[in-house]
């Protein structure tokens, strides 16, 4: 079994614009040791700010509640023993020294012998033991160390191997490694050290993180190190769902973690950070499970010929057929199905010509825009109604020290309706006005899930802009795009598109 340490919280935090409040920290370490059941998480960087002081000592009252403070470990310092204190002071029980893991480091940097330096960390480590504290240690810039002077790092390891550390950490701290170099050293150190535990922790310089910390697992290393979406200062960290269906699916090793809980803990992390997930990350994008091609949507219907081991529903997600130039009537049957609309052979040539049409255009076309497409092709023919529901006007007052207010008047089937209502933003307070109207008709409406706003490179402040929601609905979630100059108007266009949607839906669905 192999074990994963997550360490999103600390070395992920050093991402450039992130930093996560104690909430969230608390949040995201429960996340991560209850729902994803990662083995440990490290969490803070010791005598940082008074802000990761206070976290951390939240995050430990919490794991000591649920009986898994041991899984908790916190980054110290070879400062004889200020760290040890630091960490003790929060209610913490495992440290992790960073100490030089290459002669050049230790020369240039702390300007000390190796026998000092070897000295001053078993100092550090005997005064953690005093105050009940295990460790592990880090060999800071191993991956150069061990190239350029593995002579050093045998030194190390030979003075230290016996003076209580629980877990020796091999870190390709600059991303410099290959996978046949990692599993050559990994294997070296493996096969120098047999009896000790060793993690390898690795970076993503060279986009090689995931593969090296597989070859890593190949070599014998107890353990890797990974942050949730690959956060990390530069280009960031192994991703932990990436090296999780990577050792699941090409090695013979297991891990404890729960597949179905990645997508989840993913966006999560990914709302807070504000680093968004690109839409074609492994396992964890949106569009990893989405076939393009009619040809490949053809080809599940006929054997799942299309498949690989990566299937949805072990990560709790499904397939879907995007709808494009690409698309044939397989992609559109499939689509079709799962709105429950049954349509003849002809009819379905018909709208996915349309649909080639658009994309020829390069106009987005999603799931949701077929009951329009159907309705407009077909005219009459299923029964459908287009655009029943439409803003007759609005006005939207903002004034420096109040809430802006929208006073909004809609027509739903031919009748008129009004409603004014104040809210945290112009288009917060169109909503609040809209959902006045839809309630005063007992009407339910969905649920507003995220907010994307995509403006075209250049930055022109005439510029298009395309915004793009996700609502959240009783049978799952779609989404809506509206497109103007102004990203109000963009947005409000998005949310008339999402009515017209729910409304006809009922119309074509049989």
């Amino acid at each position: 079994m192999i074990e994963l340490m997550d360490t999103t919280l600390r070395d992920g935090e050093q991402t450039a614009g992130v930093s996560f409040n104690v909430s969230e920290k608390l949040a995201i370490a429960g996340l991560l040791l209850e729902e994803l059941r990662v083995d440990r998480i490290e969490v803070a960087s010791a005598r940082v700010s008074k802000g990761e002081e206070k976290a951390f000592a939240q995050i430990c009252a919490w794991a000591a509640s649920k009986g898994c403070l041991d899984r908790v470990e916190a980054l110290g310092f070879v400062d004889d023993g200020i760290s040890v204190d630091w960490i003790a002071s929060c209610g913490g029980k495992v440290m992790n020294i960073l100490a030089k893991g290459s002669l050049r480091h230790l020369e240039t940097q702390l300007r000390k012998t190796p026998t000092q330096h070897f000295e001053d960390i078993k100092r550090v480590i005997a005064k953690a033991a005093a105050k009940g504290i295990r460790c592990n240690l880090y060999l800071e810039d191993w991956s150069n160390g061990i190239v350029h002077s593995p002579g050093y790092v045998f030194e190390m390891m030979d003075a230290l191997k016996d003076s209580g550390i629980v877990r020796f950490m091999l870190p390709d701290t600059l991303g410099v490694l290959n996978p046949w170099q990692t599993a050559d050293y990994c294997g070296l150190m493996r096969a120098r050290y047999p009896s000790l535990h060793f993690d390898f922790h690795a970076h993503n310089d060279y986009d090689l993180a995931v593969a090296n910390s597989l070859a890593a697992v190949g070599a014998g290393m107890n353990a890797v190190h990974t942050t949730v979406n690959g956060l990390g200062e530069r280009c960031g960290n192994a991703p932990l769902a990436s090296v999780v269906a990577a050792i699941h699916d090409q090695s013979k090793e297991r891990t404890n973690i729960d597949e179905k809980q990645l997508i989840h803990v993913s966006n999560y992390v990914a709302s807070i950070s504000g680093i968004r997930i690109p839409g074609n990350k492994p396992v964890v994008g949106e569009n990893v499970f989405t076939q393009s091609s009619g040809v490949h949507a053809d080809g599940d219907n006929k054997g799942n010929l299309y498949a690989n081991a990566l299937l949805p529903q072990r990560f709790g997600s499904e397939r879907t057929y995007a709808l494009g130039k690409t698309s044939g009537k397989a992609n559109i049957i499939k689509n079709l199905d799962k709105l429950g609309i049954s349509l003849t052979p002809e009819q379905v040539k018909l709208v996915t010509q349309r649909v080639v049409e658009l994309g020829d255009k390069k106009e987005t076309v999603t799931a949701e825009d077929l009951p329009f497409i159907i309705a407009d092709v077909l005219k009459g023919d299923t029964g459908a109604k287009k655009d029943n529901i439409h803003v007759v006007n609005y006005s939207l007052q903002l004034a420096k020290g109040m809430k802006p207010v929208a006073s909004v008047k809609i027509k739903i089937h031919g009748k008129e309706y009004e409603s004014t209502a104040p809210g945290d933003g112009q288009y917060d307070a169109f909503m609040k006005a809209l959902w006045h109207i839809y309630e005063s008709l007992g009407m339910t409406h969905p649920v507003l899930a995220d907010y994307q706003v995509s403006i075209p490179p250049g930055g022109r402040s005439d510029a298009l802009v395309q915004t793009t929601i996700t609502w959240n609905t009783e049978n799952g979630h779609f989404k809506t795009r509206g497109i103007d100059s102004d990203q109000t108007e963009a947005a409000i266009k998005a949310t008339v598109k999402m009515l017209n949607i729910i409304d006809n839906m009922d119309n074509i669905i049989k």
